[in-house]
């Protein structure tokens, strides 16, 4: 079931005049991503006229017209102006990246630990149900011997006429 919510009203009926910020991404030629982050990042976006879907899966719409519009100013602007701020040290970039893969390893570590066990687990369940077809396999096969036994010493009806 498709949810949809209406946050720009006036644009009920005129769903031609919208875009998706996917859309509009490929329409200036820019990234998903730079999209996503202008949305975030600029007060002066394009408010969101309508939103369609559930969960992550949501899709939200803009006026086309006024998308268009602000990215065009965007774009134009030199890249200097669009930067916030000077740039961020090397030594600080790779600090944080030195950070980031500790915490990849820290977390991966714990997580080859748990699913160890969990294998552990699993080849302890599959010998042991091994072991039961095993002893299954060996009951049964007695059984039709004893059946096959009973009928070769059994005389039949026909054996003592």
């Amino acid at each position: 079931m498709d949810s949809v919510t209406w946050l720009r009203p006036e644009y009920r009926g005129r769903e031609a005049e919208l875009i998706n910020l996917a859309a509009a991404a490929d329409l200036v030629g820019v990234s998903r991503s730079t999209v996503s982050n202008w949305a975030k990042r600029h007060p002066d976006f394009p408010k969101v006229a309508l939103l369609t879907g559930i969960g992550k899966r949501r899709n939200k719409y803009v006026p086309k017209d006024e998308f268009l519009i602000w990215a065009r100013a965007q774009l134009d602007k030199k890249r200097s102006d669009r930067r916030p701020g000077p740039r961020r040290p090397s030594a600080v970039l790779l600090s944080d990246q030195l950070a980031h893969h500790q915490r990849q390893i820290a977390r991966l570590s714990e997580l080859e630990v748990r699913q160890a066990t969990a294998l552990k687990k699993t080849r302890a369940a599959l010998h042991k149900h091994r072991a039961a077809l095993q002893q299954a396999g060996e009951r049964l096969t007695a059984e039709i011997t004893a059946v096959h036994n009973i009928e070769r010493t059994t005389p039949t009806a026909k054996d003592m006429s």
